[in-house]
């Protein structure tokens, strides 16, 4: 009986989960490690900061999918993994011992820049953030990417005065333009090519001569590996991040699959690449227990990016179509619900 650890309970997993609910793999005892019983989707948190939905529309209940999956949950955080040996620790001290592994643990924020870590709050996790936000005042958001980007306008919606700092365009150029429209049309105070170079006690925003103070300042900017992963013994990029074979496998140890924001691919990370990841994963975990040859990803750097814009609407782009408006949103809203429902859905068993 071949022992798969599965960690984190990200898109690709959740993927992988349902399918096990509906096919289940013999052969395989899994293991599910994930921080809470419930998770926040995350295409759908700019509408719970927004008001568009409750917060528990909006969540899966990761312990109940598991079941479902015939997998064993365990709530914890990886502390540390040694591929080698073939043993992840958790936080609490405890060993988990497998014979293959799946990370789909996500990424965290990039906090680099002094004072980053003391006196701003992260976006991730997402858990934490929606409770900071019960109250919303004067906040100030650094990073313009797509995250960034909705999480203003959601905090704007809310009837708060918001700051995003954006120091480099994160989008096409046609792209770009309808979210910096979007963006001034709903009264966020968007300001373009202004790097964050610091924060302070206060918090105290310092960008170039500029100095402004919040009530709460948001770190939205790219993503980090995860501290772990760099005594694994796993062969990581540049980044930190794990480099992969075709098949997703680890190239140095190919027991080990990585997926979503974990992996070092050629494409942005986003949750729409990190369902493909769980498509093709569902697929290759069955054929490594059966021992056979695996199949390849086929990366597609032109994804789908379908953005809120805190009131109900939304921008949609792909390649070089480019698109906005209230049916944009009520599609983005069509799409997440029904990825909630096979999420939820009773009756697997």
């Amino acid at each position: 009986m071949k022992r798969v650890l599965l960690v984190g309970a990200g898109h690709a997993h959740a993927w992988v989960l349902s399918s096990l609910a509906k096919a289940p793999i013999y052969g395989a005892r899994f293991t599910l490690v994930s921080p809470s019983a419930r998770q926040l989707y995350s295409a759908m948190l700019p509408g719970v900061i927004a008001g568009h939905y409750r917060r528990e529309e909006a969540e899966f209940d990761v312990a109940l999918l598991a079941e479902r999956a015939y997998a064993e949950f365990i709530p914890g955080t990886v502390e540390s993994l040694d591929a080698e040996r073939r043993i992840a620790i958790l936080s609490d001290g405890r060993e988990i011992a497998f014979d293959m592994a799946s990370l789909n643990a996500g990424s965290r924020t990039e906090d680099a820049v002094p004072g980053s870590r003391e006196h701003a709050l992260s976006v991730k996790p997402f858990e934490r953030l929606v409770e900071r936000l019960r109250v919303v005042s004067h906040v100030a958001v650094a990073g313009g990417g797509a995250g960034g980007a909705e999480l203003a306008m959601a905090l704007r919606h809310r009837g708060g005065e918001v700051t995003l700092y954006s120091e480099r365009a994160a989008f096409s150029p046609e792209v770009a333009r309808r979210v910096e429209r979007r963006l001034r049309r709903v009264g966020v105070d968007y300001r373009p090519g202004m790097r964050v170079d610091a924060v302070e006690r206060g918090p105290l925003v310092v960008a170039g001569a500029a100095r402004q103070q919040f009530d709460l300042v948001l770190w939205a900017t790219g993503p980090a590996p995860l501290p772990w992963l760099a005594a694994s013994g796993l062969a990581l990029d540049e980044h930190g991040f794990v480099q992969v074979d075709r098949a997703l496998r680890s190239v140095s140890h190919p027991h080990v699959l990585a997926v979503g924001d974990c992996a070092a691919l050629d494409e942005a990370k986003s949750g729409v690449h990190s369902v493909r990841h769980g498509r093709l994963l569902a697929q290759n975990l069955r054929k490594l227990v059966a021992g056979e040859a695996l199949e390849p990803y086929q990366p597609r750097p032109r994804a789908l990016l379908l953005l809120t814009c805190g009131a109900r609407y939304a921008i949609a782009a792909r390649g070089g179509w480019s698109t906005e408006g209230r049916l944009v949103w009520w599609w983005k809203n069509a799409i997440d619900r029904r990825w909630m429902r096979r999420l939820n859905a009773t009756g697997a068993r």
